[in-house]
């Protein structure tokens, strides 16, 4: 268990909350590593709160994936599996494919042009040694494009599905040979809503997932 675990501390948000930001930003960086337990006494102690709170959000970090419950042993850290990438990849392509299908027949100038913001946005933040300034920047990419959609339940779908994707999307992004091929697939993607054009933007939606996802696997096999 990483030794500097501090609470990230947000008067907005209920302590449950604060807790599972800090763990889970500890989960993702690989601070506190796969099989790793969660021990709430432990815990409790080490962030100076209760047991209460983190029992919550060691739930909230079960029901993202992140952690499991294992008999006898308690919660642990959820390894990070190939098994659980293609499921997780399989449904964030059908999902993403239909969301570009839907943006091709309603997307406004102005939310394309926010579109090419954010995709300068994520180009400007590669500049950086920080992977997860990238991985931020990427996935307000796509948010902007499925909240394009106007279709809420997809987009809430989507954004629990996005959290899920999280370690995996890091794991791509500490690789930067993979940055100007994201930056290409961003571009292609603009293309394709700009056009309308509904069959170019499924497509370059599948190989950009696509290319991740093979890539992930290559990384996992050799671990």
């Amino acid at each position: 268990m990483v030794e500097t675990l501090q609470l990230q501390m947000n008067e907005y948000l209920p302590l449950r909350d604060v807790v599972f930001q800090t763990l889970r930003q500890a989960i993702l960086r690989n601070e506190i590593k796969p099989g790793e337990r969660l021990m709430e006494i432990h815990l409790a102690q080490k962030l100076g709160v209760s047991r209460t709170p983190v029992r919550e959000a060691i739930r909230m970090l079960e029901l993202e994936g992140l952690v499991t419950t294992i008999p006898r042993k308690g919660a642990v850290v959820a390894d990070i599996t190939i098994s659980d990438l293609e499921d997780v990849l399989e449904v964030r392509l059908a999902l993403e494919e239909l969301a570009v299908q839907n943006v091709c027949r309603r997307i406004t100038q102005e939310q394309l042009e926010g579109m090419r913001c954010l995709a300068d946005e994520f180009r400007e933040s590669l500049k950086k040694d920080d992977v997860d300034a990238y991985a931020q920047a990427d996935m307000k990419f796509h948010d902007a494009i499925y909240n394009a959609t106007g279709n809420r339940r997809l987009v809430q779908i989507l954004n629990n599905l996005r959290e899920q994707m999280y370690r995996y999307r890091m794991e791509y992004l500490k690789d930067k040979s993979s940055h100007q091929i994201l930056v290409r697939e961003h571009a292609e993607i603009l293309q394709a809503l700009e056009a309308h054009d509904e069959r170019k933007a499924m497509e370059a939606t599948s190989r950009h997932i696509d290319r991740q996802k093979e890539h992930i696997i290559a990384e996992l096999s050799r671990k």
